[in-house]
């Protein structure tokens, strides 16, 4: 019964989403408000899973595949901006939102008030990325929205581990908030950068794709039991886990990298719908519940509003705020690394706190019961509060943050120029490669017949040496014979492998910044597998 009561959830919020997408509408809220009208059907049984599942299940992989996405380098270049927005503004939020929280709802304690502000404080970059993308967002914008995202989820998940075990008594192997909150926080980082260093090494003597797909599916699952399993963070441990794995990915084989990329892009869309299909869902039995104890609806909405206020005002003031130091500091000087941006950057960013899957995942993983057995205090006002804020903040910020971006024209002529001369750079990286390998071709010819291939395939090369720049009409250039077309593909194969050699080695050492060489990369791992399964050299 159960089994099937999830499939039928599942393949609503997947029609729902595709709905949603044709109408250009945000799904998570269409999933969201749907699943909570629907709850209200007469006689239509409640669908509970254990809190443990979502947090165990739903959120490694989409933390993993975050993680996998974002580069680290990236990361690097940017990180006083994403540390400040993912962990100082984290703890902010918590703080100021537990304190408004209690303030607001005068049953809830302070501990309880810091589980919920632990639970709405992390931000979702999804939805804003995707529509800052569409609308030309610049690229730096986005990428710190996107390891903002990755930390935040991190660093409120942890807080909300520690909040909840304080609330719970439950035993921790270190006494005391802070020991136990750098206890958890530098344990999970080891454990999952240790076994994502163990994956890569059993995957680097393994050529079987989809075995290497296996072991990076299962890696966030158990980065998370085991460091769980030691009272550490298993969300850290699961996003080290990534960064680890991810670092070392250019040396696996072209098609693993593909293959990762399609699972987790549809573990994501899956998981994502669910979550917020279900946590609506469950908005009837939770005012229920709620009602039960005594909290009337009125009140938790008026309670909703405050805290859903507290969580837009802090990230307004402390980013824009911020802005304004950080200009007066920097004097005006443009950074590619992120570091400073203008007022109008600084407002879009700030009004991206769209709360989602992570809060609902959170507030869903909130503990049925304490230590000793008894049931969690106000577990069902905390999970309608977090649901409340979650919602409010997609049809606040999410529903206006397309026409804020327009209206501002947030065009940088000179990250435009910056990208145009890393991707120049990255492609003569690319085509110097080629260069060397023909040479190396030519020389190991043994026969007119062969050197003459490898001048065919140079005038190819040739052509394609602006790499898609523009189109190029490959119909009359078939080379003729099984022996001369495998001997081309391999030969091509063998510059793809410099190729990508070439452009990892020019990011490791800075000459090429990583989202450049990344494109490159894609490109590459999609022209080896049509050399491999199609035999039509596209380079």
């Amino acid at each position: 019964m159960l089994v099937g009561q999830l499939l039928l959830v599942v393949l609503g919020a997947l029609a729902l989403t595709v709905l949603a997408d044709r109408r250009g509408l945000q799904a998570p809220l269409v999933l969201a408000v749907a699943g909570a009208a629907v709850s209200f059907v007469p006689g239509l049984p409640r669908l509970e899973l254990p809190p443990d599942v979502i947090l165990s299940v739903v959120l490694p992989p989409l933390l993993f595949s975050a993680t996998t996405d974002f580069s680290w380098s990236s990361f690097v270049r940017r990180w006083r901006s994403i540390t400040n927005l993912g962990v100082v503004l984290v703890v902010v939020t918590t703080a100021v939102v537990g304190a408004v929280a209690a303030w607001a709802v005068p049953w809830l304690t302070l501990p309880l008030a810091l589980v919920l502000a632990a639970v709405v404080s992390p931000p979702d970059a999804v939805t804003a990325v995707a529509i800052g993308g569409r609308l030309g967002l610049p690229r730096r914008v986005l990428t710190t929205l996107k390891g903002e995202s990755l930390v935040n989820d991190a660093a409120a998940l942890t807080l909300f581990s520690v909040t909840t075990a304080h609330v719970t008594g439950a035993r921790t192997v270190v006494d005391g908030v802070v020991p136990y909150f750098a206890f958890t926080a530098v344990v999970g980082v080891l454990v999952g950068a240790a076994l994502g260093r163990l994956v890569h090494l059993v995957r680097s003597r393994i050529d079987d794709p989809t075995t290497m797909t296996a072991f990076a599916v299962l890696l966030p699952f158990t980065a998370y039991a085991v460091a769980e399993a030691l009272e550490a963070s298993g969300v850290l441990a699961v996003v080290a886990a990534g960064f680890a794995l991810s670092r070392r990915s250019v040396r696996a084989v072209f098609a693993t990298r593909i293959a990762e990329r399609d699972v987790w892009n549809v573990l994501g869309v899956l998981l994502e719908a669910f979550v917020f299909a279900y946590l609506g869902l469950q908005l009837k039995f939770l005012l229920a519940d709620a009602a039960v104890q005594g909290s009337r609806p009125a009140q938790l909405l008026a309670a909703s509003l405050a805290v859903l206020a507290a969580v837009v005002l802090v990230r307004l003031a402390w980013v824009l705020l911020g802005g304004v130091l950080m200009r007066e500091v920097l004097r005006g000087r443009w950074s590619p690394q992120g570091r400073h941006y203008g007022p109008r950057e600084d407002l879009v960013i700030a009004w991206t706190g769209m709360r989602g899957v992570v809060t609902l995942a959170a507030a869903a993983g909130i503990p049925a019961r304490l230590g000793d057995g008894t049931p969690f205090p106000h577990r069902e006002d905390l999970q309608v509060l977090a649901f409340v804020v979650a919602v409010g903040t997609l049809l606040l910020q999410g529903a206006t943050l397309p026409r804020l971006i327009r209206r501002l024209d947030l065009d940088v002529p000179e990250e435009q120029r910056w990208l145009t001369e890393q991707r120049r750079r990255a492609r003569e990286v690319a085509v110097g490669s080629n260069h060397r390998v023909l040479d190396a071709a030519r020389e190991r010819a043994t026969s007119s017949a062969e050197r003459e291939l490898v001048d065919s395939v140079a005038q190819r090369m040739d052509r394609l040496a602006a790499l898609r720049e523009e189109d190029a009409d490959d119909s009359g250039d078939a080379l003729t014979g099984r022996r001369a077309a495998s001997r081309a593909v391999a030969v091509r194969r063998e510059m793809i492998t410099a190729q990508r050699a070439a452009l990892v080695r020019a990011q490791e050492d800075g000459t090429v910044d990583a989202e450049a060489v990344g494109d490159l990369l894609e490109q590459l791992d999609l022209d080896e597998a049509a050399l491999v399964h199609r035999g039509s050299p596209r380079l």
